[in-house]
């Protein structure tokens, strides 16, 4: 067994994780009569008190509908809804709060960008994606390729799972008219270098979508550095509420879009002859918003700016610096993507065991994971599996619950192997 005393001074002395774990009361729990350990944070985080007391005081002192209301309860929403949307915007560096958009999530920010580009494909045109993308930067564009002629054309990976570049080059092409591609991979871990992909991609005058789900809750996000057209997440990865997500688009783009859904608040004007739209960013926002949630997402990135980023990387890198190093001591165990640069992600295989066995026993030892697919089937296929048992870890995890994960796979695999 490692020396825990010293794998801690591994990680950035400023983190003080002890405390930061307070902060979030559903890990003091216990299951199956065991300590939880929390880790399928690649899937949904956990929420601080920051958060949960933030949605609270919204319903209780200031809910009602956004923008209309004619009374103090309709300012306190819209002020807590639009101030929300401003922390958005800060924390992606977008130049305008008009270039934020409320979505459900990443996958209906994809959807509402698919939808907006299809005028400007004509058969024969080419949307590049990766063989490392979600199903929700997959489908949205072969659902697109379906209407309009043109083709979904996948880059592929290496077999440490990260993005091959010469392949990336040889794709892109004259006919590429969009490049959709995931900053980090949620079944890999794998960091893409999404700056150099959207350069090249500029370079050739191609529109570059950038599926942010599974960085953010790791790395802040630059949309203006990056250079990106589009750029989506979910607030539920970032220790936020479920049910709401954002899109930046660049406004030139937004402007030139036609809306996704019809119905309140994204119109300008309605007659039975005509309907013109909203401005920007209301123009993508039809119906009453999930407005709780929007102060949740702010709260959760309120709650974050507490946090040292610098630490708290470090701390991730120790996380999974660690879990590496105890590979070796299961029996049979794999990991599936060693890229050189990733998020604190481990995915895996055991000789012997199917990887939902594996998930069920640790859940029997109070240990939470992810197991099959993780919505990334051409993936899974890449690599000839038919899933994979994730162990996903953030900033509130500790080196001790690294040592419990391979203890208890230790005790699975000479059980049950």
């Amino acid at each position: 067994m490692s020396d825990l005393s010293e794998a801690k001074t591994v990680a950035s002395p400023r983190l003080d994780v002890d405390r930061i774990r307070q902060d979030f009361p559903i890990l003091a729990q216990t299951i199956n009569g065991k300590p939880l350990v929390y880790l399928d944070n690649a899937a949904s985080a956990q929420k601080p008190v920051a958060v949960l007391d933030a949605m609270d005081r919204y319903y209780r002192e200031c809910h009602s509908n956004v923008h209309r209301g004619a009374h103090t309860l309709g300012d306190r929403a819209t002020s807590a809804f639009e101030g929300a949307r401003e922390k958005v915007r800060t924390f992606l560096n977008a130049k305008s709060p008009s270039e934020v958009i409320w979505t459900r999530g990443t996958t209906e920010a994809i959807n509402v960008i698919a939808n907006g580009l299809a005028p400007k494909l004509r058969p024969g045109d080419e949307i590049l994606v990766s063989h490392m993308e979600h199903h929700a930067n997959i489908v949205p564009w072969q659902m697109l390729a379906e209407r309009t002629g043109a083709k979904v054309v996948p880059v592929l990976v290496t077999e440490k799972g990260e993005l091959d570049m010469e392949s990336f080059d040889s794709l892109l092409g004259d006919r590429t008219r969009i490049m959709a591609i995931t900053q980090v991979s949620n079944a890999l871990g794998t960091i893409n270098p999404v700056e150099e992909l959207i350069a090249r991609a500029r370079s050739r005058s191609v529109i570059t979508v950038i599926d942010g789900a599974q960085a953010v809750p790791h790395f802040q996000p630059d949309v203006q550095a990056m250079g990106c057209d589009f750029y989506a997440f979910s607030s539920h990865k970032l220790f936020g509420p479920t049910g709401i997500g954002v899109l930046y688009g660049r406004e030139q783009l937004l402007e030139e879009m036609p809306p996704y859904q019809g119905g309140g608040e994204m119109i300008e004007r309605v007659t039975f002859e005509r309907t013109t739209w909203n401005v920007l960013p209301y123009k993508f926002e039809a119906g009453t918003p999930a407005i709780a949630e929007a102060v949740g997402l702010g709260a959760a990135i309120d709650y974050l700016a507490t946090i040292d980023r610098s630490a708290m990387e470090a701390s991730e890198r120790a996380l999974l610096e660690r879990a590496n190093s105890l590979v070796e001591t299961v029996p049979g165990m794999e990991v599936i993507g060693t890229a050189a640069h990733k998020v604190p992600v481990l995915s895996f295989k055991i000789a012997g065991l199917h990887p939902s066995d594996i998930g069920t026993l640790l859940d029997q030892q109070g240990i939470e994971i992810r197991t099959g697919n993780h919505c990334a089937m051409p993936l899974m296929d890449f690599y000839g599996v038919p899933g994979t048992a994730r162990a996903s870890f953030a900033f509130y995890n500790t080196l001790e619950e690294v040592e419990k994960l391979f203890a208890a796979l230790r005790k699975i695999q000479r059980l049950f192997v």
